[in-house]
């Protein structure tokens, strides 16, 4: 794994950030995971990493959709349209199977949209694909 990974998950639901953070444990990351719990917090966050400079660290944002004030996709738009933060991967692991929403996160940018509950092979195919893991 790289050694300057920072995963950012950001999830309202203490439940689901813990089973994300196992499934990132049996994946093989294990530092630097941070937690938001709203889109708002997310954004602070990032602007703020941005400011001080992003390129330091490599980021992967696990972002749910149903969140408090600013959900998901508002996120994803935010930074998709941002030339620092676009770069960052997102993977949506959220609740809805809503095609509409999956092909709307798709068209913004995320790299992977997961289901809840989250199908281990699919997630890790997932992060393996990002190249943050040195033994794939």
């Amino acid at each position: 794994m790289k050694k300057n990974l920072i995963t950012i998950i950001s999830d309202d639901d203490e439940g689901h950030t813990i089973l994300i953070k196992k499934n990132l444990q049996r994946v093989g990351i294990t530092n630097n995971i941070l937690n938001f719990k709203n889109g708002e917090e997310t954004l602070n966050y990032l602007n703020k990493k941005k400011i001080e400079n992003l390129n330091k660290n490599n980021y992967l944002l696990l972002l749910d959709i149903r969140m408090p004030k600013i959900n998901g996709i508002e996120v994803l738009q935010k930074m998709k349209k941002d030339r620092k933060l676009c770069a960052i991967p997102v993977i949506i692991i959220t609740t809805t199977d809503d095609p509409k929403e999956i092909g709307l996160c798709n068209e913004l940018g995320c790299v992977d949209y997961i289901v809840k509950p989250i199908d281990y092979e699919k997630f890790s195919k997932a992060i393996y694909s990002l190249g943050f893991l040195n033994n794939q």
